[in-house]
């Protein structure tokens, strides 16, 4: 009786096995077919050039330095929502914007937002702007500047045209969108086959799986 017992144990777990090599594979083959953003070429890098895009890591890293010295730096990684639009983008992007001027030990980092508006068209937000020694790491209580929101719209403006006047246009938000959204999935279908794989280890599994 043990041993029936045993052996039903292990005739579950092998069916169980076989569901999720099954899921699995359905949705590795939705995953290829349906291919989103593969096909989409929209944005340009501009001035930037791309320093930093590892396949193990969520974020790009973008930099640009200018005649006169001054260094531009951008991150960007997606946000964990997911929104319904019109467009082909369902995620909007968290951009830290980074100005460094020659002499000048301090930066100006600008924490913004980027969402497509319509199709193939996209803006950003500053959510806000806020000083940083290059070499310190500011504390919780150390005092980031006003609550952007709160500054005089005018004032908002010009901190905005700054940005793009230093690079930060739409092409390069819509390079950013595309490059990130094609990222993300080209992960998520790596990790897929890895999870095929692993389960696929189990030889008696594979063995009924091509029986």
């Amino acid at each position: 009786m043990p041993r029936a017992t045993q052996i039903l144990r292990k005739s579950r777990k092998v069916v169980e096995d076989l569901n999720l090599l099954k899921v699995l594979q359905s949705e590795i083959s939705h995953e290829l077919s349906s291919n989103s953003f593969q096909d989409e070429n929209i944005g340009s890098l501009g001035d930037f050039v791309l320093d930093w895009n590892s396949s193990r890591s969520q974020d790009v890293v973008l930099r640009r330095k200018s005649e006169s010295g001054e260094e531009v730096a951008v991150s960007a990684l997606l946000s964990q929502k997911t929104y319904d639009t019109e467009g082909i983008f369902p995620r909007k992007l968290l951009m830290k914007v980074c100005v460094q001027r020659p002499g000048l030990s301090s930066i100006l980092q600008f924490d913004c937002g980027v969402s497509e508006k319509g199709v193939r068209r996209s803006d950003f937000k500053i959510r806000s702007a806020y000083f940083l020694q290059s070499t310190t790491v500011p504390g919780s209580s150390i005092y980031r500047g006003p609550l952007f929101s709160s500054l005089e719209p005018q004032l908002q403006d010009a901190l905005k045209e700054y940005l793009v006047a230093r690079g930060i246009r739409e092409d390069l938000t819509n390079f950013l969108l595309l490059t990130l959204h094609k990222k993300e999935q080209g992960q998520y279908l790596d990790w897929l086959q890895k999870l095929e794989s692993f389960v696929m280890k189990d030889e008696r599994l594979f063995s009924a799986a091509a029986g």
